[in-house]
């Protein structure tokens, strides 16, 4: 489901993970022309490319370097160390430039984003980006109308001007902790809009949430089998989902989807998991999913997983998309009838606002930890315990009724009409304000 808008934006994203390019696409619509993917689709020169391979190179080693022998953790170390949030409290003055702002700025001096640069001169309209970089260089270039998306719970001072003060960028954030952080780095409260991570259209439905609604009311069934959660929450759920939504019956089995990230680091959980699971997906019992994203490495280790358990396409099915703008359609597709799902604590860490339980795989590097701590204060998610025995613990929490618990919880309290909040804010300057803990 494309965004209709009247107003129309270049819409930036990086090709650094899923992240990015996740938080761009429900924006797609009112995009002019063809997202732009910054030194890919941008009229990139050689230099600029080069620039760009540097900054990836860095990213890519970052998320693959714990799972090298010998040599991974330290090397994990010092770039988690260039990356690193700082501790939230005491709430203090973190203006001041950083190491990373003067590289970054020294970087855009060279020519990185000059392709992006040049491209969106050619119409004078908002810019709306889910990377830093291509904000940094903007702004810096005189451009007025500049919205940064936040893509965690919290950030490092890179996604900040060197002049915090003087710099005109708006930024859209997730949550209230990423406010506060932006707040501490020196961005002036005028621009920064708590709009929440811009969630997919088609899984909305409408401002009404209307297909939300659905969805959850049928998930909620599948996640309290033995009826505790519906006996203390039943009223509540009927209140806000509406009767109808509440007393829907789906025919389909228990559906659990992992997804693996965009380096592929963690494939090796999934395979754990679908061994764990294999005698309940022979027999019907559940539904696995494997979301290999688009390396057609992990889709094959995949592919190979899914004979070694010997189960077929209604039972265990693997996820896989060319681009990512075709992975994100199956992706969003597959998440209508997904009751749990299992991730590192990555953007997805946002979907609990679908009402989905997260299923919390390891956290890599400092803004994860941070997306971690934050689906525990709202009491959305779980800390996965041992692969080899998800057919016991994780159905242990299924008859208690505590997915469920996570699955409502993360629904009431997650904001889940980012993607509404961001078209409003470019088409608009404002943000209208919601005081119902559903419609934000």
């Amino acid at each position: 489901m494309k965004t209709k808008s009247a107003a129309k934006a270049w819409v930036v994203s990086a090709d650094m993970g899923y992240g990015h390019h996740r938080a761009v696409y429900p924006l797609r619509g009112i995009a002019e022309g063809e997202v732009i993917t910054v030194g890919v689709n941008d009229a990139t020169s050689p230099k600029e490319r080069r620039l760009w391979r540097r900054t990836l190179g860095i990213y890519d080693l970052f998320s693959r370097a714990r799972s090298i022998p010998v040599i991974g953790k330290p090397v994990f170390g010092i770039l988690d160390r260039l990356l690193r949030i700082p501790s939230f409290y005491p709430l203090r003055d973190l203006s001041k430039s950083t190491f990373q702002v003067n590289l970054l700025e020294s970087y855009v001096k060279k020519g990185l984003c000059s392709g992006m640069l040049e491209k969106i001169r050619t119409k004078r309209l908002p810019l709306v980006t889910s990377f830093y970089a291509p904000a940094i260089a903007a702004d810096k270039y005189g451009m007025e109308k500049v919205f940064c998306i936040i893509c965690d719970a919290d950030l490092n001072r890179v996604w900040v001007a060197r002049n915090p003060y003087e710099s005109r960028i708006e930024y859209c954030a997730p949550c209230a902790t990423a406010v506060q952080r932006l707040k501490e780095y020196g961005v002036p409260h005028e621009r920064i809009f708590l709009t929440g991570f811009p969630l997919p259209l088609e899984l909305l439905g409408g401002r009404d949430l209307r297909v939300l609604k659905a969805d959850l009311g049928r998930r909620l069934r599948f996640l309290d089998p033995d009826n505790r959660f519906w006996q203390l929450h039943g009223v509540n759920v009927e209140h806000f989902l509406g009767a109808s939504n509440c007393n829907q019956r789906s025919k389909r089995k228990l559906t659990i989807m992992y997804s693996v990230g965009g380096a592929g680091a963690q494939r090796e959980i999934g395979r754990r998991i679908a061994l764990s699971l294999r005698t309940r997906i022979r027999k019907q019992e559940v539904k696995l999913i494997l979301s290999a994203g688009v390396r057609e490495p992990v889709r094959e280790f995949y592919e190979g997983v899914k004979r070694e358990v010997h189960a077929g396409d209604d039972s265990l099915q693997v996820l896989f998309g060319e681009t990512p703008d075709t992975y994100f359609e199956a992706f969003n597709n597959a998440l209508h009838d997904t009751d749990i799902l299992w991730t590192k604590p990555s953007e997805l860490s946002f979907y609990c606002g679908l009402g989905i339980p997260i299923v919390m795989a390891p956290a890599i590097g400092s803004q994860e930890k941070f997306n971690q701590r934050w689906l525990w204060e709202i009491d959305a998610a779980f800390r996965q315990l041992n692969p080899d025995y998800t057919d016991q613990w994780l159905f242990d929490r299924l008859q208690k009724g505590d997915l469920a618990e996570a699955a409502w919880s993360g629904f009431l309290k997650a904001r889940k009409l980012g993607t509404y909040n961001i078209m409003e804010i470019v088409e608009t300057g404002q943000m209208s304000r919601e005081t119902s803990p559903v419609l934000r």
